[in-house]
């Protein structure tokens, strides 16, 4: 067999051959996923033990036993060992009880935004492949999910990672016209963002998926400039206006954009109000990063010219993979503080094989139970992430004007 294969590969061209391997690696990672997921089989978020709920959502747990006893609110499972487990939707249902029948604390219990609050759109960005953008935009959407608000998340990237991580396969669960690229195409199958807009096993969090369909916003673009048309509005600001079209159904969009500076990114920039650039505490990710910046500066320049404004409520550098024993890094970290102050998160996400072993498993820290990974290991990486989201948590509640 292997022999065969050999000759083969010999005689092909090479543009026979990357055909050739793109066919047999797709068969091969659907056969995969088969075995991993039958048909129509979908992925499902587990249920939260009543000392997390509490925590979640500040209930006391004295509180939701009573309340389970007594028969009020949502009615949680039992467990062979007699433990409550709530699902996430019940959970949301004790949040707006709580809300309701305690008005002046009801953002404790129910954080969404008011009116006059506008619509937070993060992106989360960095043209070096391996800054866990992706990871980060997943633990951010699923931390903001479990603690009451309404989340898009949006993959901008062809690669399509983190719609995998919700249980999307950009081969075969995403069709044509069902990306982004759907609501920002300038031709008569443009749709409007609703249309393209999934719901997921992570309740309160929504998904607009990405495939290599993706990339055909990146090959209009030039096109369109050439033609010098201006239908729709200046192409940096078609994300932007494709996203107002959902403004009143979410908190806060997290944009995860792809490891280029294109035109997507661009409108990434342009559409968010709070940009996060994820940078690895590397001398080689570092200059990665400060090209990135060079060039955004460039880009941001462009839309300067076009007489448009960015309207960031704010921009912070997140430090990810980082080994807090390691000698290079720390002194990378500390020069990065002393560089650019408090607009470098002080959290960092720490690398741990926990959170490797979740994406393994295409899961967040979150969606993880007590015993599939060794506590201490879990517990600091657990630690870690909800220090980083619970940072931008503030960063968002600050731009509400929020105490």
């Amino acid at each position: 067999m292997v022999e065969v294969a050999r000759r083969l590969a010999a005689r092909e061209d090479p543009a026979e051959r990357i055909v050739r391997h793109a066919g047999v690696l797709s068969n091969q990672m659907q056969a995969l996923r088969q075995r991993m997921y039958p048909p129509h089989a979908e992925k499902s978020l587990r249920n939260f033990m009543t000392n997390e709920v509490s925590k979640l959502t500040s209930i006391p747990g004295s509180t939701l036993k009573t309340m389970s006893i007594e028969g009020k609110g949502p009615i949680p499972a039992r467990l062979e060992n007699n433990h409550r487990a709530y699902t996430l939707t019940q959970i949301n249902e004790l949040r707006r009880l709580f809300a309701e029948q305690k008005p002046l604390e009801a953002l404790r219990f129910l954080p969404r935004r008011r009116p006059g609050e506008h619509l937070q759109v993060l992106a989360i960005a960095n043209f070096k492949g391996g800054s866990a953008k992706t990871t980060t935009s997943l633990h951010l959407a699923h931390y903001l999910g479990l603690h009451g608000y309404r989340v898009l998340a949006i993959d901008l990237d062809p690669q399509a990672s983190l719609s995998a991580m919700f249980g999307a396969q950009p081969e075969m669960d995403v069709g044509d016209n069902e990306t982004i690229y759907a609501a920002l195409r300038h031709d008569d199958l443009r749709r409007p963002i609703r249309d393209i807009i999934r719901k997921t096993y992570f309740t309160g969090v929504d998904l607009i998926p990405g495939n290599i369909e993706v990339m055909e916003y990146e090959h209009e673009i030039p096109r369109i400039l050439a033609q010098r048309s201006s239908s729709g509005g200046l192409f940096f600001e078609r994300l932007r206006l494709a996203i107002a079209e959902a403004d009143v159904d979410y908190d806060v969009v997290i944009l995860d954009t792809p490891p280029s500076l294109g035109f997507l990114t661009l409108g990434a920039i342009y559409a968010a109000t709070g940009l996060v650039v994820t940078v690895h505490p590397a001398m080689l990710d570092v200059a990665s990063m400060s090209q990135f910046l060079l060039m955004m500066s460039d880009l941001i320049g462009v839309i300067k010219e076009a007489g448009a404004t960015l309207n960031q409520d704010f921009f912070r550098y997140l430090i990810t993979r980082h080994d807090p024993n390691d000698q290079p890094q720390a002194q990378i970290v500390s020069m990065l503080r002393l560089l650019f102050a408090d607009e470098v998160l002080m959290p960092t996400a720490i690398e741990s094989t926990a959170i490797e072993a979740a994406g393994l498993a295409k899961r967040s820290l979150y969606e993880l139970e007590s015993g599939e990974i060794g506590r201490d290991t879990f517990l600091r990486a657990r630690e870690s992430m909800d220090s980083v989201n619970d940072s931008i948590r503030a960063l968002i509640a600050e731009s509400w004007g929020r105490q």
